[in-house]
């Protein structure tokens, strides 16, 4: 086998001068622990790209938004993250230099738009011979992400927000990666659905008349209100567009129960156990002064029957006797995730109330509610239908009410 010939300087030069690298680049190899740190500090770099500021701290802020500020904070505090990154740091953020985009007065003339901006003109001045123009495709994709303002009336979207989170953190909502080749349409973009997008989470309030676009293709105009308080009227197909990018962007689902409550039992259907109203028969000064609102909910897998047997010496009902007032059979349900959803949802009107047990010793008991019965025969039926989300107990009215922005 022949070996290989070395250039030689004179080699080197000539190839230098037709514009050929001579130098042979190895690969760098990264350990695990590396490539997480780049893959972090990439997630970082898009956010900001997407956002045109660097990520804050805040609790008004959105949970990734949090996250990646953090992380820079780290970032910036470990000198084996500083020397891995600063060869694609090009946004200045290790060491603090980055500057964010320049908001540009509407009355500013051209030539001082682009001087900003940084585009080189050529020496005629002429606006038809610039250079270093970002192509037409870049600047619509900013745009799809841009452009969004204050959203003025927040404050009604943010108990939507906030309930949303609760309800993905209970698994009554799921996040759903998007993919343009699995079936992600236009037509999924529809008012009160939800999206997480560049981080944070979006919600379609309102979607416009439809319109057609120059193509031929119907379009409309979106009111999309972001869980940082801003708003864009971003046109579906842009957002559409803007999701695709976006390869962590996902579909919020929305809580559909299913078939949990019957009162026959289907050919194939596992029952998975009750749900159960107590009232108690404790001579404890307050559950004497509300009794038929006081009540215990629970959710078993046996027979509520036997669950009660021994209520007067167990303190999680109130050493006392009990009476059922009423119960749902489940099926095909987690009856442990469909209590939480229960407690959580009637916390407000959760009874604080503490009692001896028969050792002696002081206890908390839970599980117990402020709640008439007509109240929870209409939360069940809330979660029978799927809107159970879109509602709240109020307990000063003692009733549900619609979350404001879903009206």
């Amino acid at each position: 086998m022949a070996k290989k010939q070395a250039f030689t300087d004179d080699d080197n030069a000539l190839l230098e001068e037709l514009g050929i690298e001579t130098e042979i680049k190895k690969a760098v190899a990264h350990t695990p622990k590396e490539e997480r740190i780049i893959s972090g500090f990439e997630e970082i770099q898009k956010f900001i790209e997407d956002n045109g500021r660097l990520p804050e701290h805040g609790e008004d802020k959105d949970i990734f938004e949090r996250l990646y500020a953090v992380r820079l904070d780290q970032i910036r505090k470990q000198e084996e993250s500083l020397t891995l990154l600063k060869n694609i740091d090009s946004q200045n953020l290790l060491d603090g230099s980055y500057e964010a985009a320049v908001d540009v007065p509407d009355d500013i003339d051209d030539d001082e738009l682009l001087a900003q901006l940084g585009v080189d003109i050529e020496s005629d001045n002429s606006i038809t011979t610039l250079t270093h123009v970002k192509p037409r495709a870049e600047i619509r994709a900013a745009e799809e992400i841009a452009n969004r303002t204050p959203c003025e009336d927040f404050e009604k979207f943010k108990p939507v927000f906030q309930a949303v989170q609760k309800e993905l953190d209970m698994g009554v909502r799921i996040s759903r990666i998007i993919r343009k080749d699995a079936g992600f349409l236009k037509t999924d973009i529809k008012q009160r659905e939800f999206f997480i997008l560049g981080g944070q989470t979006l919600y379609i309030a309102e979607v416009g008349e439809t319109i057609k676009a120059p193509n031929g293709q119907t379009d409309a105009r979106l009111r999309v209100i972001y869980s940082n308080g801003t708003e864009s009227d971003i046109l579906l197909r842009s957002l559409q567009r803007a999701i695709y990018k976006d390869e962590a962007s996902r579909h919020i689902t929305n809580p559909t129960a299913g078939p949990l409550f019957s009162d026959k039992d289907s050919e194939g259907d596992l029952e998975s156990g009750t749900i159960y109203v107590l009232r108690s028969l404790s001579d404890h000064p307050t559950v004497i002064e509300n009794r038929d609102i006081v009540h215990k909910i629970g959710v078993t897998g046996g027979d509520v029957e036997k669950r009660i047997t021994n209520a007067k010496n167990d303190p999680t009902f109130l050493m006392a006797g009990v009476e059922i007032i009423a119960t749902y059979k489940l099926a095909n349900i987690s009856r442990t995730k469909l209590e939480k959803i229960i407690h959580k949802f009637f916390n407000a009107a959760k009874l604080d109330i503490e009692i001896i047990d028969r050792f002696g010793k002081p206890v908390t008991a839970r599980e117990w509610f402020l709640v008439p019965v007509f109240v929870i025969d209409e939360m069940v039926e809330k979660i029978r239908d799927g809107s159970i989300s879109e509602y709240y107990y109020d307990p000063k009215s003692a009733s549900l009410k619609k979350m404001a922005g879903l009206n």
